[in-house]
């Protein structure tokens, strides 16, 4: 599942100035996952198992329910009279519990809401062996992505309605009676009795279709591979498909609302060369016949795609390029999505971890993998010069918190498992990942990964089997030791490096510490980190520091780069002369090192590590013609500070006219419109400047958006797909009445279900107090859609989030309908989260005590603890700032 929280950039970049509160909950002690399946996590008696499923599942679309039948194959372990499976809001008759070749004896169902269980109960007690349970049952079709839910969307001929599924983590149980769990392993037949004019389609192809009368027809999909519940897929509407042919066979193909599939032709050929690079890479080919992507209009404020095995569940927005409005960006992420979800097909779904401790096996792996292959096939775009930087500090901001956890965490519940859909889980599972690779060597990372992938194809297993075949691959390299520092406990080392020179050589001394937010006086834990130095020779030398480590480097002049390339996840703390000599040589580091030294000096100084101004020095040495992501870290980090002066007009002002007079020359050099030559970091560049200079107020770029506005409305081709968002959303943010009218007239109209979800996005974004209301309660009708009203009362939230969260609180009961049941205790605190307002923390704790389970209170704690941090190192780094902006003016 690919999250849609905040991208690794814009992680990296918030994390200098704090913007967003840490995502996670208390730290609990870690130790080495086990691999005995009696010591997996269950929430289900150990007496049965299944090994088949055989479903047969009735839609009724128009009445929002569906009835299924299934019959399960079943081993009994232990004497029992009770099977005891997972189901949620599903009503059974007509059911039996049989031996091979005996007479079905009726089973009483009893259903647990709570627990999300049914239990099958018999007369007498059933003897180890096996069995097949047979059911009727039926459910309801939802509005939000859980289990069989419906999207509704508008075309030129009129509303239309699509059905999905959507099962993980734990929502299977809401479409077949299951041991949804993803230790239970089992194989699967899908029937569906559909509209004989609309496509099915599931996780392998159809085997059998058949009319049936009453414009129906019958479709049977072949036995998928033995897989866990939650990877099971069926699908449903006005659909056609596009295919494409991999060169070791297996059928590609991308499946859309009709009408819309040519705007899949960069994902088709997305998958089939991604599918070749993962193919060698994992050694072992994708054993599935066909992999299916599927489009869907709306989304969701958690994902944006599921890696369902052969049928990847897609929004529109990750999957389509429509020429209209797509640009550099959405080519991107459309790439680094197909290439996460393919990764799971190897790790997730043929590898599935065996409980959900483990879920980072999962989504760092791929996260890691998405930037490893678009660097790779598509140069281009230039990711392999920034990524490490950007991959390395993007977890960190939350990460530095007392709130977070380690990668491989303990789960206990349903809503615990939906949580640990996190920036830990992604963000610092890649980092690490990155950062092992890296010790011990691409070639030897790999083989360890084949050896993995083939030693638990079609299995279950856990972190520390993934370290065991790493180990034999890269003997002598204390591996294991490393990973565990870094998987099994949470936090940031931070590395402090000084140096001394004597007869031609220079000693670098490095002391591990640990870099925090809030607890300046932890006593630091402790790492074995592995640490690359560069020295005046250019040379990487290595060391692995165990508390405190000495190095040599030949030479005494000239910087000492600590965290060279940047693939290791610790901050850098240099002695001040050290720094002083590393910033007067700032510019002729590789780019990848001066945004990691900008990175780190600008995350130190937000605790009082390190002064302010050396941050801020470091963005006054950047060149007009130095690369584009460096001008677009300068322009984060300026804007950034800006939001440090909210609430003080007058030394907003003096920042502000500062920052634009630092940023203009620049865009100037750019101008507004692209040139045949642009790069894509260029162009990214650009709208990033654009963005920034309208949220400081910049008056010339303010009313150039203004202007290419009102010609959009007269010829809407006038706006180029580069800048069609950046303008737009520029002009949302500025909405007057009138103009907010105009947008609104624009998303009602609009047919195409991608760029109308973009429109009410829009209307969310105002900064006028009257117009963010109108948004939400806009949200709480029928117009915007079912899966976007959620995500508008979010967008309100960013420039209004103290008003967000009294509205959803306010009208609670119709919000919750909004969103998905386990993610609420995630949704309400992250509305709150943003304000700077100390009673927030009063109103968010609140709510997470009437209204969140104790033990699912992650985001809340975070959401407070981030605000409350926020606030205090606010008024410690304020006078720097001002003190530094002075200096600029003398």
């Amino acid at each position: 599942m690919r999250k849609t929280l905040v991208t690794a950039i814009a992680l990296a970049l918030a994390g200098a100035s704090l913007t967003a509160a840490a995502q996670s909950g208390p730290a609990t002690p870690a130790t080495p996952a086990a691999t005995s399946a009696a010591m997996v996590t269950t929430q289900l008696p150990r007496t049965a198992k299944p090994s088949h499923y055989t479903v047969e599942v009735t839609p009724h679309a128009d009445k929002m329910t569906f009835d299924g039948k299934v019959s399960i194959d079943i081993e009994v372990l232990e004497s029992t009279n009770t099977i005891v499976l997972q189901a949620a809001n599903l009503t059974f008759a007509n059911s039996t519990v049989a031996a091979a070749k005996g007479k079905p004896m009726a089973a009483k169902v009893t259903v647990d809401a709570d627990a999300q269980t049914a239990s099958f109960a018999l007369d007498k007690p059933l003897k180890p062996g096996r069995y097949v349970l047979a059911t009727d049952y039926s459910g309801i079709i939802n509005t939000q992505a859980n289990g069989l839910f419906a999207l509704d969307y508008a075309t030129a001929d009129g509303q239309k309605r699509a059905l999905y599924t959507q099962f993980e983590n734990s929502d299977a149980r809401r479409f077949i009676p299951s041991w949804d769990e993803p230790n239970f392993k089992a194989t699967f037949d899908l029937t569906v009795n559909a509209p004989a004019d609309e496509m099915a389609v599931s996780n392998m192809p159809i085997a059998t279709s058949k009319d049936i009368g009453g414009g129906l027809k019958k479709t049977t999909f072949q036995t998928s591979p033995k897989m866990s519940t939650y990877l099971l897929f069926f699908g449903l509407g006005d659909f056609e498909r596009a295919t494409t042919k991999a060169d070791n066979g297996t059928e590609i193909g991308v499946i859309a609302q009709k009408g819309k599939v040519d705007q899949a032709k960069f994902a088709l050929d997305a998958g089939r060369d991604v599918l070749h690079e993962y193919n060698d890479y994992f050694g072992v080919d994708y054993p599935l016949p066909k992999l299916d992507n599927i489009a869907a209009p709306g989304q969701s404020q958690f994902f944006s795609a599921m890696e369902n095995w052969g049928a990847i569940f897609t929004f529109e927005y990750s999957l389509l390029l429509d020429p209209a409005v797509s640009n550099v960006n959405d080519q991107q992420r459309v790439f680094t999505t197909a290439a996460h979800e393919i990764a799971h097909q190897w790790f997730g779904d043929l590898v599935t971890m065996a409980w959900w401790d483990d879920l980072w096996l999962n989504e760092g792996f791929a996260t890691w993998m998405e930037g490893r292959t678009s660097q790779k096939l598509h140069p281009e775009w230039d990711i392999d010069k920034t990524d490490a930087a950007y991959t390395s500090r993007g977890a960190m901001g939350q990460d530095a918190y007392a709130t977070t956890h380690p990668v491989v965490q303990h789960v206990a519940t349903v809503e615990q498992a939906s949580q640990a859909f996190d920036g830990i889980t992604y963000g610092k599972g890649s980092a690490v990942i990155g950062m092992l690779e890296d010790y011990v060597g691409s070639d030897n990372w790999r083989t360890g990964v084949r050896s993995y992938i083939k030693a638990h194809a079609h299995g279950n297993a856990v972190t520390d089997n993934l370290w065991a075949e790493i180990d034999k691959a890269a003997p002598g390299k204390d591996f294991t030791q490393v990973a565990h520092d870094f998987t099994l406990q949470p936090g940031i080392p931070l590395i402090k490096a000084s140096t001394s020179c004597a007869a031609g050589t220079t000693t670098v001394t490095l002391e591990q510490g640990e870099y925090t937010v809030d607890r300046p006086d932890k006593t630091p834990l402790k790492w074995h980190v592995p640490v690359a130095l560069r020295g005046s020779d250019g040379k990487d030398v290595r060391v692995l520091v165990d508390g405190k480590a000495e190095v040599k480097l030949p030479g005494c002049d000239g910087p000492v780069l600590v965290n060279a390339g940047q693939k290791g996840y610790y901050r850098t703390l240099y002695a001040p002369a050290q720094f002083k000599t590393l910033s007067a040589g700032f510019n002729k580091l590789p780019v990848v090192d001066q945004l990691g030294v900008m990175m780190d000096a600008g995350a130190l100084a937000t605790v009082g590590l390190q002064p302010e101004r050396d941050m801020l020095d470091l963005t006054t040495k950047v060149p007009l013609d130095a690369s584009p992501d460096l001008w677009r870290m300068v322009a984060g980090t300026l804007g950034g500070f800006d939001d440090m002066f909210d609430g003080d007009a007058k030394e907003q002002a003096a920042w502000r006219k500062y920052a634009i007079a630092r940023l203009s020359p620049k865009f100037q050099q750019l101008g507004w419109d692209n040139r045949a030559d642009d790069s894509s970091t260029t162009k990214q560049l650009r709208s990033s400047l654009i963005a920034v200079l309208s949220a400081m107020g910049d008056d010339k770029v303010l009313a150039e958006a203004k202007r290419r506005f009102a010609a959009f409305q007269a010829d809407p081709k006038s706006l180029s797909p580069d800048l069609r968002r950046t303008v737009l959303g520029i002009v949302a943010r500025n909405a007057d009445a009138a103009t907010w009218d105009t947008l609104h007239a624009m998303a009602k109209k609009e047919t195409s279900s991608m760029i109308r979800d973009q429109y009410y996005g829009l209307l969310a974004g105002a900064k006028d107090d009257a117009l963010a209301q109108k948004a939400l309660a806009m949200a709480l009708t029928d117009e915007p859609g079912a899966t976007n009203a959620a995500s508008m009362i979010g967008s309100v939230a960013r420039e209004h989030p103290d008003m967000a969260f009294d509205f959803a609180v306010g009208h609670r009961e119709q919000v919750d309908k909004l969103v998905d049941s386990t993610s609420r205790a995630r949704y309400y605190p992250r509305l709150g989260a943003g304000s700077t307002k100390p009673e927030m923390i009063d109103k968010i704790k609140a709510y997470a005590d009437q209204y969140i389970a104790p033990t699912s209170r992650r985001a809340s704690e975070s959401a407070m603890t981030g605000i409350k941090t926020r606030i205090k190192l606010r008024a410690e780094r304020l006078p720097q700032i001002k003190a530094w902006l002075k200096q600029q003016k003398g």
